[in-house]
């Protein structure tokens, strides 16, 4: 029995829409697979509620997103929002909204349960092994960290220091100064204590990178290389040797927002928040010694599919 699924992944700053038809043997057909730069959390994250055009534009995605999947004769609909949302004084109301606009019900998914989520997903991709490593998503709006094996999770935990957050508080010239990029590590030392601690007692041996900040990285890197062939064939793990990540990192530490823009493979949704989030790349490969880059071009998404097909 084939079963067909819409899976949309309401991120702080993009929005994602799966429409994927799986069949008995588990045997995935993608008829859409989309990402668009809402920036659901543009002029309001700070003040802790949606902001009024942010909020027109995740409508108006919405009912276009709702268009596609009635195309497709869609069975399941799931729309996870998540750290905007969940956070916002008016997250409640656009739920509501979205619900009388759209007839899709969206789950504000809590951090923890994200964290779980983002894991599933990232094991699909076939990226971990038997060795523990530490999986990081940067979002708009939070990061979750997770260290675990293909096995198990051995701790996971969701923390509001999302690239958006990071934006708003370090990004007060551009290029970025030196003394913001040591503003926002001592931040990242403080709020990420916790993570600091689980490194300490599980040790892992690599990062694996998953979502937006790292797949923008694996395009610029494969293109300096001359290899156009990634966003074509659309892996779904590939390997980031940690000298490129820092040859890349120095570009957006010293280019201006249009000189970003330049470099192949960049994506205009992302120009400004890969500095703030290259940075924490850096912070979390320096702070915890870790040698080895993996990419999984699965998360959040991906894992609500996987789940979705064990209860089928």
């Amino acid at each position: 029995m084939t079963k067909r699924l819409a899976l949309i992944d309401m991120g702080t700053n993009t929005f994602h829409l799966l429409i994927t038809e799986v069949d008995e043997g588990g045997n995935r057909t993608d008829f859409v697979k989309t990402k668009l730069p809402v920036r659901l959390g543009q002029g309001g994250i700070s003040k802790g509620a949606i902001a009024p055009e942010a909020y027109e534009r995740a409508l108006k995605t919405l009912r276009d997103f709702r268009k596609q999947i009635d195309e497709y004769d869609v069975e399941t609909v799931r729309a996870m929002a998540t750290s905007m949302v969940r956070n916002a004084s008016n997250g409640d109301d656009f739920v509501k909204d979205v619900f009388k606009q759209t007839d899709i019900q969206v789950e504000i998914i809590e951090g923890e349960r994200e964290a779980e989520l983002i894991y599933y997903g990232v094991r699909s991709a076939g990226v971990l092994d038997e060795q523990t490593s530490l999986i990081m998503d940067i979002g708009g709006g939070s990061v979750e960290f997770i260290i675990c094996n293909n096995q198990e999770i051995f701790w996971k935990q969701s923390f509001e220091v999302g690239a958006q957050r990071l934006m708003d508080r370090f990004f007060s010239a551009d290029p970025i100064p030196d003394a913001e990029v040591a503003a926002e590590k001592r931040f990242l030392a403080e709020q990420l204590q916790p993570l600091t601690d689980s490194v300490e007692r599980y040790k892992p041996v690599r990062l694996i990178g998953a979502s937006g900040t790292f797949d923008t990285l694996c395009d610029i890197d494969a293109l300096s290389h001359g290899d156009n062939t990634r966003q074509l064939s659309q892996p779904a793990a590939f390997s980031l040797q940690i000298a490129d990540f820092y040859k890349i990192y120095q570009e957006l530490l010293h280019k201006t927002h249009d000189e970003r823009l330049a470099i192949p493979g960049m994506l205009e949704m992302r120009v400004d928040m890969i500095v703030l989030a290259s940075i924490l790349v850096d912070f979390v490969l320096e702070t915890y010694n870790l040698k080895e880059i993996r990419v999984s071009a699965y998360a959040l998404k991906e894992g609500v599919l996987a789940q979705a097909l064990e209860s089928m």
